[in-house]
């Protein structure tokens, strides 16, 4: 098991940034690797939400059952795995600052399907890939490519 952690500042208001990433049909434009991802039951985010996911995960196409476990307007949100290769658990945490939101992600990580010798690699490309993701956000978020 690993955690992995990272966070932005993003100059827009809170409930702008906040709802863009509750959205799951968005992850595609600021998650590398992610196709699709779609809510399985409910038209709402609520706990107890599910969605699907498809993407690529160390060049292996996976796809991934979701389920909201937290979810606070405008201030938290987090969601558990279901089935995928990865045992994952992720928790978002949205902070108001002078210039703008700052966001937080928090990702603990079990991979159970992967020989223990890539797991290392995995950590490594897990850090730089969430990190690449919330500079693509940003940046989407910032210049008004983001649509709510």
């Amino acid at each position: 098991m690993f955690v992995v952690i990272s966070s932005v500042l993003i100059h827009q208001p809170i409930k702008r940034v906040f709802e863009f990433m509750t959205m799951p049909v968005n992850d595609s434009s600021w998650q590398y690797g992610t196709l699709a991802t779609a809510l399985v039951n409910g038209a709402d985010m609520a706990v107890g939400t599910a969605f699907r996911s498809i993407g690529h995960l160390l060049g292996n196409r996976n796809l991934g059952t979701f389920e909201v476990t937290h979810y606070e307007p405008n201030s938290a949100y987090g969601y558990r795995s279901l089935s995928g290769p990865l045992q994952s658990q992720s928790a978002y945490s949205f902070d108001a600052e002078k210039s703008g939101t700052r966001v937080t992600i928090t990702t603990h990580i079990r991979a159970v399907e992967l020989a223990r010798v890539q797991v290392g690699l995995l950590q490594k490309q897990l850090k730089k890939q969430l990190k690449e993701n919330l500079t693509l956000l940003k940046n989407n978020l910032e210049t008004e490519r983001a649509k709510i």
